[in-house]
Formats: structure tokens, sequence, C-alpha cells
């Protein structure tokens, strides 16, 4: 059984699944050179993302949303608190619509859901969304290229920016799409995301091979994200992290998984090919480490939630320095 834990929450059952073998993605043949600035091979994930959904008809790819949802009802409690309502709202690396879907008539009439893989973007039909729906196949990091500067109200993310090669840039330009007093809500992987993995696969590598290689994707350190904001001309800011933790029969369904949510290593230089005998060390390390008494392993999803809001004149302002009446001092 693979069922995830929750923080603070009751711990719901998943779904068993029978062992499977683990295949790596092979290598891009047109994979676009490298600038300065990139990190990720962004043709790479978006076939990575168009495999997953072609699958069993996206049969597998639906059986593996349980991450996204859960983040995707988490960040759309943070939506709910916000009491205002939206004509539109634009839902940047939708996927298939984790978010979308839990949008109602109350709080908006219409979502635009942008994604570079278009395969992912057209998986559910309409009628699972109960606002008015537009499909636009584009890439995220080009999104002044697809929204006019000053034109929309509302713009949503949930966890697809930590695929972005130019995060600064990417947060520049969502803030250049907003109105004036537009809000931004985005939820992302961070840094300990699939710590677990990561250590279990050093340790296999440098055991079995000698060395090691990244197979984990890097992650924004969730220190940066409020001055990444704050650079990028957002006010109001409010940045907080949770967990979501799952736990599997073994690395093996683990890393099965990964792959049919289009989450596979897409960092430019990686290797394509990990050993047999590499990752049988690692499903034995990984257990010796973190296993569980039930015999199951963990996986930690850290995700970083983050509000902002593009500056406008009728914004609420902090008081300026000095100008309080009351001492803390007295308070506490």
């Amino acid at each position: 059984m693979a069922f995830i834990s929750l923080t603070s929450r009751t711990r719901l059952l998943l779904r068993s699944q029978p062992f499977r073998t683990f295949a790596t993605e092979s290598p891009s043949s047109f994979a676009p050179k490298a600038a300065p600035y990139q990190v990720f091979d962004r043709n790479a994930k978006r076939m990575q993302k168009d495999r997953a959904v072609s699958r069993d008809a996206g049969v597998r790819s639906r059986t593996v949303d349980y991450v996204r949802e859960e983040v995707a009802e988490r960040l759309m409690e943070r939506l709910m608190d916000i009491k205002r309502k939206f004509d539109t709202i634009v839902d940047l690396g939708s996927g298939p619509g984790h978010m979308s879907k839990l949008l109602d008539p109350e709080k908006t009439r219409k979502v635009i859901m942008i994604d570079s893989s278009e395969q992912t973007l057209n998986r559910d039909p309409d009628e699972e969304f109960e606002v008015e729906v537009e499909r636009v196949n584009a890439d995220e990091e080009a999104l002044l290229d697809i929204l006019p500067r000053n034109s929309q109200e509302a713009v949503m993310s949930c966890l697809s920016l930590q695929w972005v090669n130019d995060l600064p840039g990417v947060l520049v330009q969502v803030k250049e799409s907003l109105k004036p007093d537009g809000l931004f809500l985005a939820a992302m992987f961070g840094g300990d995301t699939l710590f677990e993995l990561r250590t279990a696969l050093q340790l296999a590598e440098v055991e079995r091979e000698g060395g090691i290689s990244p197979h984990i994707s890097p992650m924004t350190d969730t220190k940066d994200m409020s001055n990444l904001l704050s650079r990028a001309g957002f006010t109001l800011l409010t940045v907080d992290i949770d967990e979501v933790k799952v736990e599997y029969p073994s690395i093996w369904e683990l890393l099965d998984d990964l792959r049919d949510m289009g989450e596979s290593n897409s960092v430019l230089g990686r290797r394509h090919i990990i050993s047999r005998d590499t990752l049988t060390a690692a499903s034995a390390i990984y257990k010796e480490m973190h296993g569980t008494q039930e015999g199951n392993i963990p996986a930690t999803f850290q995700v970083i939630y983050m509000i902002g809001w593009k500056p406008a004149p009728n914004q609420p302002k902090p008081l300026e320095r000095g100008t309080g009446e009351t001492s803390l001092n007295e308070v506490l």
C-alpha cells in the first residue's frame, strides 16, 4: 500500500500497486543549447510530461495525481481566504488543471490554463471544470508573449515553477502581466523535497561507482523566496512552508510514480542511465536509513506557498517606523 501522510491531517489510503521496474527517460535528440542561466532542459521536461499522459491513455497519469491534488486543495484554501471575486484567473503551468478544477463561479468566471505540454493541458475534458476554460499551449517562461502587460487580475501556479530556469525573470513577468493590486498565488517544491531519495542515491553511487551525479533536480531554497518576490516588485508578501509525505512499498514504486507524474530529472548534463546495481543498493540504503516499522519508505515533498500583490496606490501601507503608540514590552 502507498498512503499519504499529511501534516496535522488524517492519513489517506491512496492505492495498492504491483512491483514495477524503473525505466529512465531517454535523452532528447534535439535538446536546446544551454544559456548561462539554464539549469533544466525545458524540451526534455515537455517530452516527459507528454509521455506521462500518453501511457495507458492517461490512466496512469491520473493515478499519480495525489500530490498535486493535495497541494491544489491547500492552495485553494489560501485563495478562499481572499475575499474578492476575479473575472479571470490565469493558471500558469496548469498541467491538466488540478487547481483550476477547484474554482467555482463564486470566485471567478473564467480560467486561462497555460502549459508547455499540449497533451497534459488537454488531458481532462471541460466537463470536469465548473468555470469557463481557455487552454493555451505555450512556454511558461515566455509569459509576456502570451499575456499583455497590466491585463490580469490574478495569476496562480501549482507545482510548476520548480522547473523554471529563470525564476526571478518569470516572477517579474507575472508582476508585469498583472493589473495594479493584482494577485499572485503559487506553490512550488522546496529544496528539501525528496531528500531521502537524494541521500540514498548519492550513498549508493559512492559505494558502487566511486562518485556521484545529480539525479534529483536542484530546487529553490525556501529562505530565498521572500527576497525573490520582493525583488520582482511584489508587496504584502506571505510565504509559508508545508510538507506532504507519502509512503511507498519500496524505491521502485516511488521512481515509477515520479515518472508517471512527469517529474523525472531534466537537469542539463544529467546522466540518463542508472545501473540496476546502483538502484538496488539505493533501495537497501533507503530502507535502512528511512524505512518505517511497517516496511515502507517515506518520501517528503516540501512545498513553498507564496502570495504577493502588484503595488497599487490604494493598497494598505505599513506605518512609518516610530509611529507606534504601544510598546511591545508592555504587550509581552
